[in-house]
Protein backbone atom coordinates (compact mmCIF):
# COMPACT_ATOMS: atom_id res chain seq x y z
CA UNK A 1 0.00 0.00 0.00
CA UNK A 2 3.12 2.54 0.57
CA UNK A 3 4.06 2.07 -3.14
CA UNK A 4 0.39 2.98 -4.14
CA UNK A 5 0.60 6.30 -2.05
CA UNK A 6 3.88 7.23 -2.78
CA UNK A 7 2.56 7.13 -6.73
CA UNK A 8 -0.87 8.87 -5.90
CA UNK A 9 1.85 11.37 -4.19
CA UNK A 10 4.34 11.74 -6.57
CA UNK A 11 2.19 14.12 -9.41
CA UNK A 12 2.52 17.57 -8.84
CA UNK A 13 5.17 19.83 -7.64
CA UNK A 14 5.10 18.94 -3.35
CA UNK A 15 3.54 21.43 -1.10
CA UNK A 16 5.11 22.63 2.00
CA UNK A 17 3.88 19.30 3.82
CA UNK A 18 5.30 16.75 1.51
CA UNK A 19 1.62 16.79 -0.66
CA UNK A 20 1.44 17.32 -4.37
CA UNK A 21 0.33 20.34 -5.38
CA UNK A 22 -0.84 23.56 -3.98
CA UNK A 23 -0.80 22.65 -0.32
CA UNK A 24 -3.65 24.42 0.87
CA UNK A 25 -5.96 23.08 -2.08
CA UNK A 26 -7.80 19.78 0.21
CA UNK A 27 -9.65 18.88 -2.88
CA UNK A 28 -9.98 15.40 -3.84
CA UNK A 29 -8.35 14.43 -7.42
CA UNK A 30 -11.32 15.04 -9.82
CA UNK A 31 -9.92 14.10 -13.60
CA UNK A 32 -11.54 10.81 -13.39
CA UNK A 33 -15.36 10.73 -12.44
CA UNK A 34 -17.05 8.02 -10.29
CA UNK A 35 -18.74 6.96 -13.13
CA UNK A 36 -16.15 7.21 -15.55
CA UNK A 37 -14.80 3.30 -16.73
CA UNK A 38 -11.14 2.94 -16.97
CA UNK A 39 -9.47 0.58 -19.23
CA UNK A 40 -5.86 -0.60 -18.07
CA UNK A 41 -2.98 -2.30 -19.92
CA UNK A 42 0.79 -3.57 -18.58
CA UNK A 43 3.34 -5.50 -20.38
CA UNK A 44 6.31 -7.48 -18.51
CA UNK A 45 4.13 -9.08 -17.69
CA UNK A 46 1.07 -8.60 -19.82
CA UNK A 47 -2.13 -7.50 -17.68
CA UNK A 48 -4.93 -5.85 -18.25
CA UNK A 49 -8.29 -4.49 -16.75
CA UNK A 50 -11.33 -2.25 -16.60
CA UNK A 51 -12.74 -0.66 -14.15
CA UNK A 52 -16.45 0.11 -13.27
CA UNK A 53 -18.37 1.05 -10.55
CA UNK A 54 -17.09 -0.69 -7.64
CA UNK A 55 -15.64 -3.67 -9.87
CA UNK A 56 -12.08 -4.03 -11.14
CA UNK A 57 -12.12 -6.80 -13.62
CA UNK A 58 -8.47 -7.75 -13.38
CA UNK A 59 -6.80 -9.96 -16.74
CA UNK A 60 -3.73 -11.36 -17.40
CA UNK A 61 -2.48 -14.07 -20.53
CA UNK A 62 -3.83 -16.58 -18.65
CA UNK A 63 -7.29 -15.62 -17.95
CA UNK A 64 -8.30 -13.37 -20.74
CA UNK A 65 -11.57 -12.82 -19.82
CA UNK A 66 -10.49 -11.58 -16.59
CA UNK A 67 -11.35 -12.26 -12.51
CA UNK A 68 -13.81 -9.39 -11.20
CA UNK A 69 -12.55 -8.34 -8.12
CA UNK A 70 -15.02 -5.81 -5.61
CA UNK A 71 -12.40 -2.77 -4.91
CA UNK A 72 -13.27 0.55 -3.03
CA UNK A 73 -12.62 4.21 -4.48
CA UNK A 74 -10.13 6.76 -3.14
CA UNK A 75 -9.52 10.05 -4.95
CA UNK A 76 -6.55 11.78 -3.59
CA UNK A 77 -5.10 14.84 -4.28
CA UNK A 78 -2.54 13.05 -6.81
CA UNK A 79 -4.76 10.57 -8.61
CA UNK A 80 -7.52 8.04 -7.89
CA UNK A 81 -6.66 4.59 -6.36
CA UNK A 82 -8.85 1.24 -5.76
CA UNK A 83 -8.50 -1.23 -3.39
CA UNK A 84 -9.86 -4.83 -2.48
CA UNK A 85 -8.43 -8.31 -2.32
CA UNK A 86 -8.16 -10.98 -4.22
CA UNK A 87 -7.13 -14.92 -2.60
CA UNK A 88 -6.61 -13.29 0.33
CA UNK A 89 -3.89 -10.98 -0.99
CA UNK A 90 -4.46 -7.06 -1.04
CA UNK A 91 -4.77 -5.55 -4.82
CA UNK A 92 -4.33 -1.78 -4.48
CA UNK A 93 -4.04 0.01 -8.12
CA UNK A 94 -3.31 3.37 -8.46
CA UNK A 95 -4.59 5.61 -11.46
CA UNK A 96 -2.50 9.17 -11.96
CA UNK A 97 -2.57 11.72 -14.62
CA UNK A 98 1.00 11.19 -16.58
CA UNK A 99 1.78 10.80 -20.58
CA UNK A 100 2.10 6.89 -20.67
CA UNK A 101 3.38 4.54 -22.96
CA UNK A 102 3.01 0.67 -23.37
CA UNK A 103 6.34 0.38 -24.72
CA UNK A 104 5.27 -1.91 -27.34
CA UNK A 105 3.50 0.28 -29.43
CA UNK A 106 4.03 4.28 -30.48
CA UNK A 107 0.31 5.26 -28.37
CA UNK A 108 0.10 7.28 -25.85
CA UNK A 109 -1.87 7.55 -22.63
CA UNK A 110 -3.18 9.95 -20.29
CA UNK A 111 -2.70 8.53 -17.16
CA UNK A 112 -0.60 6.02 -15.23
CA UNK A 113 -1.48 2.93 -13.84
CA UNK A 114 0.28 1.08 -10.77
CA UNK A 115 -0.75 -2.10 -9.50
CA UNK A 116 0.22 -4.00 -6.25
CA UNK A 117 -1.48 -7.25 -6.06
CA UNK A 118 0.09 -8.86 -2.91
CA UNK A 119 4.00 -8.65 -2.67
CA UNK A 120 3.94 -8.18 -6.70
CA UNK A 121 4.02 -4.63 -8.36
CA UNK A 122 3.13 -4.24 -12.22
CA UNK A 123 2.58 -1.06 -14.13
CA UNK A 124 0.98 0.01 -17.09
CA UNK A 125 -1.51 2.74 -18.74
CA UNK A 126 -4.77 3.95 -18.09
CA UNK A 127 -7.25 5.77 -20.08
CA UNK A 128 -10.96 6.20 -19.84
CA UNK A 129 -13.28 4.49 -21.95
CA UNK A 130 -14.90 6.67 -24.74
CA UNK A 131 -12.92 9.62 -24.26
CA UNK A 132 -9.19 9.16 -24.35
CA UNK A 133 -6.93 7.66 -27.39
CA UNK A 134 -6.92 4.51 -26.30
CA UNK A 135 -10.07 3.79 -27.64
CA UNK A 136 -9.51 5.37 -31.13
CA UNK A 137 -6.42 3.05 -31.15
CA UNK A 138 -9.17 0.08 -31.08
CA UNK A 139 -7.94 -1.12 -27.23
Amino acid sequence: MAAILAALGACGAAGSQGLPGDSEDTRPYAGLAEDAVIKLVGTEPFWGGRVQGTTFTYSTLENSDGEAIAVTRFAGRGGVSFSGTRGGAAVDLAITPGTCSDGMSDRTYPFVATLQIGSEQRQGCAWREGDDIGDEAGQ
